[in-house]
């Protein structure tokens, strides 16, 4: 028991000692997670190859904020309602194979990192997963996630570093593959930055 109080004290620092990181980046936002790793950062990096402007972009998949009450529209998450990206919201890649997994366990404490190209004022950081039971053969949809983020990071309007990392803990329950969306909500803007990253349980 002690040792899992001091667990979840360090998870506390971690994340509290992220948001006191202010940065003066410029005026406009972008940003991609790479833990665990995001589509868009495995075109980037070229482990899979074809993906179109995403490759050259990854850090552009900027949408309309607000899901899952709005946010980009059922079949267009991954993309953040970017046509330029749809490869992003395909459930295969473009060689027809299935996106590369990071293995993961249920109940376990996770760092999510995100990397800025550049910062801004930030009202949070969420993480939604899929259902167990999800459909895998179609482009994501609401229907597919649980739509309570199983973790959220507040960030009070400040700015994040160039590499942003907080902790949390995976939900337990779950198997197989599985799809987490990260969300960065700007503060002054109406846009959010969204991220599928695949995993398997």
């Amino acid at each position: 028991m002690r040792a899992r109080t001091k667990l979840h004290a360090a998870v506390i620092g971690l994340t509290t000692a992220g948001a006191l990181v202010l940065s003066t980046g410029g005026a406009s936002s972008h940003g991609y997670t790479d833990l665990p790793i995001s589509r868009q950062k495995l075109c980037a990096n070229g482990t899979v190859p074809n993906c179109g402007d995403i490759q050259w972009e990854p850090q552009s998949v900027e949408g309309p904020k607000g899901f899952p009450a709005s946010g980009p529209a059922d079949g267009q998450i991954c993309s953040g309602n970017n046509a330029r990206f749809s490869q992003l919201d395909s459930p295969r890649t473009p060689s027809g194979a299935a996106w590369p997994a990071t293995k993961v366990n249920g109940g376990q404490s996770y760092t999510f990192r995100w990397q800025f190209t550049a910062s801004h004022a930030t009202t949070d950081f969420k993480y939604y997963v899929t259902k167990q039971g999800w459909n895998q053969n179609r482009a994501l949809t609401r229907a597919d996630f649980n739509t309570t983020p199983f973790l959220t990071v507040p960030y009070n309007g400040q700015r994040p570093p160039s590499t942003l990392s907080h902790s949390g803990t995976l939900p337990t329950g779950l198997s197989g593959r599985h799809v987490i969306l990260a969300v960065w909500t700007i503060a002054d803007t109406n846009n959010a930055f969204y991220a599928c990253s695949d995993v398997t349980f």
